[in-house]
């Protein structure tokens, strides 16, 4: 395979500006293009739901300084979206209405926020979307957050730190279930009451009003603000209508990061990856995945035929909580805590079959090598091991 000449990369959040980074740093001569909706350079999300939301920061960290496009002669169009994919022709249509061709290109177009009918409220997914939000969250204000995932979640600890009276709704028995399972989910919405936030949990929004929200049980409940925050969509359009084959809510990649067109890569929110530790496709919506996934297919870009491995991770950080999750489990899978729950400073671990999926460290760090270890090995462990033995040892 000859190695590209012209690279085109479709979004400018942190998987494209990462894999333009690294083609650079692999000793990619040729020519870079980014194409970014945004008027913001590249920057990375989560601060938008913590310290910019929270006004500890006013800006998130920026994937690279201003002048590192420029200097490493990087194409970054701000305020351009692609319109068009071509894979036949090698040639991508902008909304500038230029044709631009390419040798290889990677689609990086991430999510948009998912949003309720007849829905009216906030959402947070830029730097802009938390600047104003950011605005709204006054002392005397009561917040209704729709939703109690992650960003919910976070942005109620954000609302609480700025005084604000909060009510979270979500349909779901518990905060988190569907990812952490209804003990650990049960120990976040405690977290949450002691800090004053109140749940209507088992009934979704049935309605929007011009003063809040009607319930499906038929309660109203009135706000100052509403967030919206009932999960992402990954933007798929532009790959749907280039025909690329589409997987498992993305875009369906290889272990490398190719899609089903020639020349084609995608990276990010959208890449459904055939992944090679699971043995089964694998969408994540996270800061670390975005990242590495940027970093690892500017190798394919340029030829090489290595899969794409790493085990998925994400963090939280909710009022004087902190917390960090590696692997891939499911809420059925078995629980095996080291610690104990209520005192908010423990590992939980999942195992399917004897085998460790994934493990979460809550404001304890000392053990983040051990855990990696063991959840990348996928490791035969008992749960008396989990609760008991050396971690280090066992990794």
């Amino acid at each position: 395979m000859a190695e590209p000449q012209r690279i085109v990369i479709v979004g400018s959040g942190l998987a494209g500006a990462t894999a333009a980074g690294a083609l650079r740093d692999r000793g990619f001569g040729g020519r870079i293009t980014v194409l970014g909706t945004e008027l913001h350079r590249p920057y990375e999300l989560p601060a938008l739901s913590k310290d910019v939301l929270l006004g500890k920061a006013a800006e998130p960290a920026w994937v690279h300084e201003t002048s590192f496009y420029s200097d490493n002669e990087i194409d970054l169009q701000l305020g351009v979206s692609a319109l068009e994919l071509r894979p036949g022709d090698h040639a991508l249509v902008d909304s500038n209405g230029a044709v631009r061709t390419y040798d290889r290109l990677l689609l990086a177009t991430g999510s948009r926020p998912r949003v309720l009918p007849g829905a009216q409220g906030h959402v947070l997914r830029t730097l802009d979307d938390s600047h104003a939000l950011r605005s709204a969250l006054r002392e005397d204000r009561h917040v209704l957050v729709i939703g109690a995932g992650w960003i919910g979640c976070e942005v109620a600890a954000a609302a609480r730190g700025h005084g604000c009276r909060v009510t979270v709704v979500d349909p779901l028995a518990e905060p988190l279930v569907r990812v952490l399972g209804p003990e650990v989910g049960a120990m976040f919405r405690r977290l949450h009451e002691s800090h004053g936030v109140e749940f209507r949990l088992g009934t979704g929004v049935a309605r929007f009003s011009p003063s809040g929200v009607v319930l499906g049980n038929g309660d109203e409940l009135l706000a100052d603000v509403v967030v919206l925050a009932v999960g992402a969509a990954p933007r798929l359009e532009l790959a749907e209508t280039a025909g690329l084959d589409l997987a498992a809510g993305g875009v369906a990649v290889d272990a490398t990061l190719r899609t089903s067109a020639p020349d084609v890569f995608a990276a990010g929110d959208i890449a459904a990856h055939d992944h090679p530790r699971y043995g089964h496709r694998v969408r994540v919506e996270h800061w670390a995945n975005a990242k590495d996934q940027g970093t690892h297919v500017a190798g394919s870009l340029l030829g090489l035929d290595e899969p794409y491995q790493k085990s998925p991770y994400f963090f939280t950080d909710q009022y004087d909580l902190g917390m960090e999750y590696r692997g891939l489990a499911g809420p059925d899978d078995e629980l095996v805590v080291r610690g104990e729950l209520e005192s908010r400073q423990f590992i939980a671990f999942w195992l399917r079959d004897g085998r460790l999926r994934a493990a979460m460290n809550v404001n304890v760090w000392d053990h983040g090598t051990a855990l990696q270890a063991l959840v990348d090995a996928q490791a035969t462990v008992t749960p008396t091991q989990l609760r008991e033995a050396d971690l280090g040892s066992l990794a």
